[in-house]
């Protein structure tokens, strides 16, 4: 049985991907600071391990990695820093956004790799955003981020390539999650996902299923998926 290890799963895109990767027949290591969550969907009755721990704690996740053969890498959790023009942002939160976003991936995946080099065999996916790809105002560092994690799919993948490692970059566009829940208020993220025009989360584990039933010699560098009628973060057109 193949595995499969997945940040963030304890929400949004992470919660959706763990449920439809354990449908699929992979045993599903559920990574998330939310021992509550993570019981939760083990609770559904599927192949999947509750994991409970902070990703930015390296030392807690080199030892539960130490012990795991991983075929299916997920490097999936992120925040979202308050919204607001940079020069406004508070010291804390641009470390806080690195440290999850990128610098937690980027050593996670170094922990990985190593193994499914070794073998020849395995697939690394990071959850970017369309941010990476497109400048919007007010999310300077949250675009830094997933900017740098597209940089560092592209390359690592010309890194592992020759071993048969496969690497795919997801850029999600407007899904309807709870990243902006802390910095949006209620009628605000309303408007946003108002009138089911959004992506919803199990949209984007559908496309990762597909996209790892692919044969060996076939690789997703990167797959964009998008609202096909998007609005404005205020709901407008």
């Amino acid at each position: 049985m193949k595995t499969a290890f997945i940040t963030g799963a304890t929400s949004g895109i992470g919660h959706a991907m763990a449920l439809e990767l354990a449908r699929a027949g992979y045993k599903v290591y559920a990574v998330g600071r939310s021992a509550t969550a993570l019981e939760a969907l083990k609770a559904e009755g599927l192949d999947i391990a509750p994991i409970a721990l902070d990703i930015t704690d390296r030392e807690a996740l080199e030892d539960v990695v130490s012990g795991l053969e991983i075929d299916v890498l997920i490097n999936n959790a992120g925040i979202m820093p308050p919204l607001g023009n940079f020069a406004d942002t508070a010291i804390s939160d641009i470390d806080a956004a690195l440290e999850v976003n990128l610098s937690a991936a980027i050593l996670l995946t170094r922990m990985v790799v190593p193994h499914m080099r070794e073998r020849r065999a395995g697939h690394v996916l990071f959850t970017g955003s369309s941010a990476a790809h497109a400048t919007y105002p007010n999310i300077a560092v949250y675009t830094a981020t997933k900017a740098a994690i597209a940089g560092f799919a592209g390359a690592l993948r010309a890194d592992l390539a020759p071993f048969g490692v496969r690497v795919t970059e997801i850029v999600p566009g407007r899904v309807e999650t709870q990243l902006y829940k802390d910095v949006l208020d209620e009628k605000t993220r309303a408007a946003m996902y108002a009138g089911q025009i959004a992506v919803q989360p199990e949209d984007v584990a559908r496309m990762v299923v597909a996209v790892l039933a692919l044969p060996q010699w076939a690789d997703v560098t990167r797959f964009d998926i998008m609202p096909t009628n998007p609005t404005t973060p205020t709901g407008k057109k």
